[in-house]
């Protein structure tokens, strides 16, 4: 269904019967392109920032939802598609999605909201000033190996061996690792680092994490993990693998710990930032925002389960603590 078809539809269902011969407001057309399925929380913090705007979703924009389900070669044609529907703008949530829609179009605006550093990407040339047809909101993800090292470190003082999961699909992989080992290397641990970039890779990582004695994991910044936190978690529960996450989802789960930074914060911006250029600003006036909320959160059952005790003093720094 291309965009008149489906604004004439979206915008019949909501329209009032006693406005009939009045005239309706135009109706927005957004692209939420993803790499993996959003959880109502990721989807509802994006439309907050929208409403804050004063756009509502079936008032006065449709959005439409486009995910690579973790598959990324799948990204290109995604965001081909939104072009080809002629979308107002195109909101990127994750490095390969951004990268992807700055490639299918120099004219739609792009929002984008990535852990990693878009001039790295090449998304922007500047944050300040971003230029071309592409803005958005960063949040620190792929650079706190070593902060998560500290976390591991305290809560398993007899770690040697320190794995890395991390998904080569990614393009911030490499940069991932780097952060990983120079902080391993710094503090006199070793470093494992093992790629998954499928189930039955991550499940194959986990086994090799435990047979080449990993004494506790470091899970990498990547969608494709989002997808999968619940086989993680429970990967690290069946091995008995004390593992920290980057975002809090994971310990809501029963995930030992994690720290990151807040991504709903991140996409309630990004949505406050589609606002703006669906009101008329140019992406290449918006600088790049940065979100720097940061979440650390302990679970602490997992913890007892694995005969960790939590120093008071990590769990007085947690923002949360799960009981």
């Amino acid at each position: 269904m291309k965009r008149r078809e489906f604004i004439t539809l979206l915008g019949g269902a909501v329209a009032c019967p006693s406005a009939a011969g009045a005239k309706q407001p135009a109706m927005a057309l957004v692209g939420l392109l993803s790499s993996a399925q959003l959880n109502d929380r990721q989807i509802g913090a994006f439309r907050r920032g929208l409403k804050d705007a004063g756009y509502v979703e079936g008032r006065n924009v449709a959005i439409k939802y486009r995910s690579a389900d973790s598959h990324f070669d799948r990204l290109p044609e995604l965001a081909a598609d939104l072009v080809s529907d002629a979308v107002d703008a195109i909101i990127a949530l994750s490095p390969p999605a951004a990268v992807a829609a700055k490639a299918a179009t120099t004219s739609i605006p792009i929002v984008f909201a990535t852990g990693a550093d878009p001039v790295d990407l090449g998304l922007v040339p500047s944050l300040s000033r971003p230029g071309g047809n592409v803005t958005g909101v960063t949040f620190v993800v792929n650079t706190l190996g070593a902060k998560r090292l500290g976390v591991m470190r305290e809560l398993v003082p007899s770690a040697n061996v320190i794995g890395f999961l991390t998904n080569p699909d990614n393009p911030t992989s490499d940069s991932q690792i780097r952060d990983v080992e120079t902080a391993a290397r710094a503090s006199g641990i070793e470093s494992l680092v093992l790629p998954a970039d499928s189930e039955r890779n991550i499940d194959a990582a986990f086994a090799s994490f435990a047979r080449q004695g990993a004494d506790a994991v470091i899970v990498g910044a990547d969608s494709l993990f989002v997808s999968r936190c619940e086989q993680l978690v429970g990967l690290a529960a069946r091995h008995a693998m004390p593992a920290i996450y980057f975002l809090r989802e994971f310990a809501d789960i029963g995930g030992l710990v994690s720290y990151g930074p807040s991504q709903t914060d991140a996409y309630r911006a990004a949505g406050g930032y589609a606002a703006r250029v669906l009101k008329g600003e140019k992406p290449a006036d918006l600088p790049v925002t940065q979100s720097a909320t940061f979440e650390f959160v302990i679970n602490l059952k997992t913890a007892k389960a694995l005969g960790l005790p939590v120093p008071l003093t990590m769990q007085v720094a947690a923002d949360e603590t799960i009981e």
